[in-house]
């Protein structure tokens, strides 16, 4: 039986790392004509998208979170769907609900907005946590259970949550099975003077009102095109050496003074998920330690709980992540 040539195999995987750097490349400034600024959240976004991820953005309102993700969905034609959670929203206004047709007496399933390809839900610390677990099953399985039916989602599926700071009136703290379900946890900040003023420029020049305008937005590839890139993405070579490198960071949280719970197993396997696609998105055909130390911090950042005196002295958790990859030691290229 004839052996296939490695050489050709690696040759074939390199050429499509490159062209998913190129596509990545043009989704980044498709976005870029209706989001103005926010770089680096962008290119976060894009990696849980490769990864097949979920991301939970925080950040005070009038930032663009919403203006970002029915972007993101337009570049790859994805149904969008966006919820506005509140403190009176059902778990049934999420994933649906069975209704009796008395006309033709028989029982319909009415779907929830979860039925889409991007979901946003906005503002999810609005509601109390009855209401966000209903997001659980889906973003886990990718299914949906009305009255005991489970019903699939389109593939692909990808939630981006919204959520105000806590310390802000009115907010709900996630609970922690819900919060490690999402990949990365991307804090949005204020846009810099230059990008603000290009904003206000752009919003207010010769528009009626302030309507979210994605018009500008172009298509850069279709659904079955960013399932193919997650599969490409799930698939790039991680060398053991740096699969052990993610594994000590994401042990080296559970042992940090000050840090009262560390991530678990899941935070390591999220770990190479996301340095996988950031990989791709740069299009490299192999995973670095770079690409393991530069997703760290979003990836790692809502998967730690502090001790509260190291709360009390203004200590944060991307402060004891910066500090423990200066002091794991990654690999030699």
């Amino acid at each position: 039986m004839t052996q296939p040539t490695p050489s050709i195999s690696a040759e074939r995987i390199t050429e499509a790392a490159a062209k998913a750097g190129l596509l990545a490349s043009k989704i980044r400034t498709a976005i870029g004509q209706a989001v103005v600024g926010q770089s680096e959240v962008i290119d976060q976004v894009l990696v849980a998208l490769f990864a097949a991820g979920h991301v939970l953005i925080e950040g005070v309102p009038g930032l663009g979170k919403t203006l970002l993700a029915r972007a993101l969905a337009k570049t790859f034609d994805g149904d969008f769907a966006r919820i506005q959670f509140t403190p009176d929203l059902m778990p049934t206004d999420i994933t649906g609900h069975i209704i009796y047709d008395m006309k033709n007496e028989r029982f319909n399933v009415r779907k929830g907005p979860v039925f889409t390809s991007l979901l946003l839900a906005d503002e999810i610390n609005r509601a109390p946590a009855k209401t966000q677990s209903a997001l659980l099953e889906v973003m886990q399985e990718h299914q949906v259970s009305i009255e005991g039916q489970p019903m699939t989602v389109p593939s692909p599926f990808m939630t981006i949550a919204t959520q105000n700071p806590i310390e802000q009136e009115g907010t709900y703290p996630l609970p922690e099975a819900q919060i490690d379900r999402f990949l990365l946890k991307i804090h949005i900040v204020y846009p810099s003077v230059e990008e603000e003023d290009n904003l206000v420029r752009t919003v207010t020049g010769g528009r009626v009102g302030d309507a979210l305008d994605v018009s500008a937005v172009t298509t850069v590839i279709n659904p079955e095109s960013v399932i193919r890139l997650q599969r490409l993405a799930a698939g790039l070579q991680v060398d053991a050496a740096v699969n052990t490198y993610a594994v000590q960071i994401a042990r080296a949280t559970r042992d940090w003074p000050g840090v009262r719970i560390g991530a678990g197993p899941r935070g390591g396997i999220a770990l190479i998920r996301a340095a996988r696609a950031r990989a791709l998105i740069n299009g490299q055909a192999f995973v670095t330690p770079d690409d393991i130390k530069s997703v760290a911090v979003p990836v790692l950042r809502h998967r730690l709980i502090l001790a509260p005196e190291l709360e009390l002295e203004g200590q944060s958790p991307d402060g004891v992540l910066e500090s423990l990859l200066s002091q794991v030691q990654a690999p030699r290229q």
